[in-house]
């Protein structure tokens, strides 16, 4: 059904509004609907809107202009950095105008002996371990998009990745940020020479999901690069088993450097994408560890006799930079491979270590319930869970399942002792499942904060919050204003 054209009233608005941005950030705006159409949806491809118009700023002076613009004109704003978001953080609505970071990827400032590196928020993951890889530092946290997705986005969600297990997560590694307010104020939260005083300002907005406002800078910790890292390949005939090594290996106070888990359908998928050489399995894990070579091989010793007590089908230690090269060549790969089986819904509830077993016998179970394959790949060693649901999206009825099925198994993750996101955020995709987790009296503080950085909630509206929550208060609090 073709939607009916705006009325001249709405025209004009838009014209308008269009008008003071292009002046305030010359060439810098884009409003032609064919064009506008490329930033309809983030990686939640599911769902699109394409949005009043986008910028692509280059400096925070210029995101302050057009912040100062959008909150005058009271027009929303949604943030935007790669647009790799699995949960529709970055999914914008007709009525908003994307602020995308996509030019400012410049190294601000490199500091070796302090370890730490300034960048702007669009700088990729990867280029900022690649600035200081001939130093001999890197950046810990690497989401499996770190070849694309953005640092400001990687603030926003709190991302993590494989080696987070070791190093932790964004907030592990995140020292300050340049944010501005949806005002258009510039603030300075913390700082690369330690915490500031007072309130803990950077950690209410690192994973905050640009509620609170634009990450335009962010200072890194960086890291000297181990002496050394050896992975090792073991799997295993069932997935309950597999979950249940991990856990011993965690319980045993072995700490190693990334613990990654996938199943049969996964491992045939990336065998048949990347040729990795994994084995004919139901579950396989891959451990990581660093340090010296006896390091390694003490670890590794005290890891294979763990994982013996689980009889593994194979396990397979890495003797050279290419055997490493190939045993995370099908991990890396995995989602891309998945994308080429069929359509699916990427998922990242949180669990204890100690509740893998149960948890995958339980999304096995709703798989077989729902009718939908589940494939699942994930950071087993800190419990974040990635299954990958598998639908038609061409066939009706069949997103919806596929939307039933994730909201079971993240209910499943919360009742185990777990949460909604690890680190994809809640966005749109979990929006409506908060109260799974968080009480009203929980969500309502929430939203206080927002309502302190935001009064008019103009800043990626209708996300994280559910609507029958949170539309009231937003409505009140607009016209307030």
């Amino acid at each position: 059904m073709q939607m009916p054209a705006p009325d001249a009233g709405v025209l004009a608005r838009r014209a308008a509004i269009t008008a003071r941005l292009r002046e305030a950030v010359p060439g810098a705006v884009i409003d032609d609907p064919a064009e506008t159409r490329a930033y309809e949806c983030d990686a939640l491809s599911a769902y699109r809107c394409p949005p009043l118009a986008v910028v692509l700023p280059r400096t925070t002076e210029e995101v302050a202009a057009v912040l100062r613009i959008c909150h005058a004109e009271r027009v929303p704003v949604v943030p935007r950095g790669a647009g790799t978001s699995l949960a529709g953080g970055s999914m914008p609505t007709a009525d908003a105008v994307v602020v995308g970071l996509a030019r400012m990827n410049a190294v601000l400032e490199t500091n070796l002996d302090d370890r730490f590196i300034r960048v702007q928020a669009g700088r990729t993951n990867l280029s900022v371990s690649g600035a200081v890889d001939g130093a001999g530092f890197f950046y810990a946290p690497d989401p499996s998009s770190q070849l694309a997705c953005a640092i400001g986005g990687n603030v926003g969600m709190n991302s993590g990745g494989a080696h987070c297990l070791k190093y932790g997560v964004t907030t592990n590694n995140l020292l300050g940020v340049t944010l501005v307010t949806m005002a258009g104020e510039v603030v300075e939260l913390g700082g690369p020479m330690g915490e500031a005083a007072g309130l803990d300002l950077l950690g209410v907005v690192c994973g905050s999901e640009g509620q609170l406002g634009i990450v335009t800078e962010a200072s890194l910790r960086i890291l000297p690069k181990p002496a050394g890292a050896r992975p090792v390949l073991v799997g295993f005939d069932a997935s309950e088993t597999a979950g249940a090594c991990v856990a011993a290996i965690i319980r045993a106070g072995i700490l190693p450097v990334a613990i990654e888990f996938m199943d049969r359908p996964c491992i045939r998928a990336t065998e048949a994408f990347a040729g990795a050489g994994y084995p004919d399995c139901e579950a396989l894990l891959i451990i990581e560890v660093e340090g010296t070579p006896p390091e390694i091989d003490e670890q590794l010793r005290l890891i294979r006799a763990i994982a013996e007590g689980f009889a593994p089908v194979e396990f397979r230690e890495s003797r050279s930079e290419d055997e490493s090269r190939r045993i995370w060549l099908g991990r890396k790969s995995a989602f891309g491979a998945m994308g080429q089986i069929n359509d699916y819904m990427c998922l990242d509830g949180t669990i204890p270590v100690s509740a893998l077993p149960q948890v995958l016998a339980g999304i096995a179970r709703l798989s077989g319930e729902y009718g939908l394959d589940v494939a699942n790949v994930f950071h087993a060693g800190d419990g974040n869970m990635h299954p990958l649901i598998l639908y038609n999206a061409n066939k009706p009825g069949d997103l919806e399942r596929c939307e039933a099925l994730g909201a079971e198994i993240l209910r499943l993750c919360v009742a185990a002792g777990g949460c909604l996101t690890g680190e994809h955020g809640v966005g749109v995709e979990k929006r409506e499942l908060m109260l799974a987790q968080f009480t009203p009296t929980d969500l309502d503080a929430q939203m206080r904060v927002k309502d302190v950085f935001d009064p008019q909630w103009l800043l990626n509206a209708a996300k994280v919050f559910p609507l029958a929550v949170s539309a009231p208060r937003r409505e009140g609090m607009r016209n307030a204003a």
